[in-house]
């Protein structure tokens, strides 16, 4: 990255409304080295045809039908072999999603999200936390100087659970029963000019990357913060009224694969604060990186489709944090039960059994082959039914729930283990 000074009053900014903007961070030089030879050699009829292309494409699910069909039929139907649009209703809750998502959301976690369930998630991420402090200071690979440091990254962890302490505003986003694409249009100018609007103010840590009802989680190295939206607190992840094993191994496993996102290769390179600084000595780092090669070569050997193969090298970091998760929530499960009776067998599963499974069914789906080509050259997760096997097949635990013997398919041969 590089910092690239501007004078004040350039064109682009000032036709924008933000006159005042004196520099600009590149998070890619050599993009942008590329594109202003490729302004000066293309023609400029080439790169009307391009823009027209690129708006006509990112404006078509919000025109009229024939747009919207040739939109679904080249980006779901061609690439990912999907046979059927969604319903318009359905179209139009993502829409509202994406733009109004926090208006929406608070609508959701009234509904979906009771006060009790939020008590129950942030107990889980309690025990989590304290597993991870425990299982760092055991580490055999990590030194010292490292550990001191990692400990110190835990202890800032900021978590966030459901939905954010303040809601945004919206007032500036006009909604009227006008043409629906400029609604659509009228919602990305206004985060636009909410982003620009950032500039040269203190940072919100209080802002969510996410909104509530998604179904999905995140880790901010920038931030070092783990964010659960109450969209993924839902079964099948999570269930207050359902037993811990079953939680702990569907959101556990979740929560835990975020928070060791703080400590891989990537989370290496910001620290407790969030800046960018690498807190891993040499020594360290090459010891990763030798357990790393244990499980890109596991996901190398995953056959996806015909003769296409997982690619471990594009799925490392996410396979790395699935292993680390998995572990993870299984010891903090295990200390949550400290002091307690053992819990009972629910319909012949022993709890022990229960949170595997609940981790498999997590993942549980069925893609179609055009999606699962896509997904093995484009996407940094592996494929489901991977992540399904992947991490338990490397735990002894899982071995002992389920009285599986040397060889038998989940047993691997070779362990990878880093946490």
């Amino acid at each position: 990255m590089e910092l690239s000074s501007l004078a004040e009053g350039t064109p682009y900014f000032t036709d924008l409304g933000y006159s005042k903007i004196e520099q600009v961070n590149v998070g890619q030089p050599k993009f942008f080295a590329a594109l202003n030879g490729l302004l000066a050699s293309a023609p400029l009829d080439d790169w009307k045809t391009y823009l027209r292309f690129h708006l006509l494409s990112a404006a078509a699910p919000a025109l009229s039908d024939k747009f919207v069909q040739e939109d679904f039929n080249f980006h779901s139907r061609t690439l990912q072999g999907t046979e059927e649009i969604l319903p318009r209703w359905k179209r139009c809750v993502e829409a509202t999603d994406r733009r109004l998502g926090f208006a929406l959301g608070k609508q959701y976690v009234q509904k979906q999200f009771p006060p009790e369930a939020k008590a129950s998630a942030e107990k889980m991420v309690h025990f989590l936390i304290e597993a991870l402090r425990d299982d760092i200071q055991t580490l055999p690979w990590m030194g010292p100087e490292t550990k001191k440091a990692a400990l110190a990254k835990l202890d800032a962890f900021t978590p966030k659970i459901g939905y954010p302490d303040k809601w945004r505003d919206y007032s500036a986003y006009e909604v009227d029963r006008g043409p629906y694409v400029e609604n659509v249009l009228r919602g990305d100018v206004f985060e636009f000019h909410r982003l620009l609007n950032k500039i040269g103010k203190p940072v919100d840590r209080t802002e969510w990357g996410m909104t509530p009802p998604t179904v999905n989680a995140y880790y901010n190295s920038s931030m070092n913060e783990i964010v659960f939206p109450a969209g993924i607190l839902q079964p099948p992840f999570f269930d207050p009224k359902a037993d811990d094993a079953s939680n702990y191994g569907g959101i556990g496993a979740v929560i835990g694969h975020e928070m060791t996102h703080g400590f891989d290769d990537q989370g290496r390179k910001f620290d407790a604060h969030g800046n960018r600084t690498d807190w891993w000595t040499p020594e360290d780092l090459k010891n990763f990186q030798e357990r790393a090669a244990c499980v890109e070569k596991q996901f190398d050997s995953y056959v996806a489709i015909d003769d296409i193969h997982e690619k471990g090298k594009l799925v490392l970091g996410e396979s790395i944090a699935d292993l680390g998760g998995l572990t993870i929530a299984y010891k903090a499960y295990q200390k949550s039960l400290e002091g307690k009776p053992r819990p009972a067998d629910i319909d012949g599963f022993t709890p022990e059994q229960r949170f595997f499974l609940s981790f498999a069914q997590i993942w549980a789906g069925n893609d179609r082959p055009e999606f699962i080509r896509l997904q093995v050259n484009t996407n940094p997760h592996p494929l489901h039914n991977f992540r399904a096997i992947g991490a338990p097949s490397n735990m002894p635990t899982f071995q002992l729930a389920f009285g599986c013997k040397a060889g038998d398919p989940m047993v691997r041969e070779v362990r990878c283990t880093i946490w």
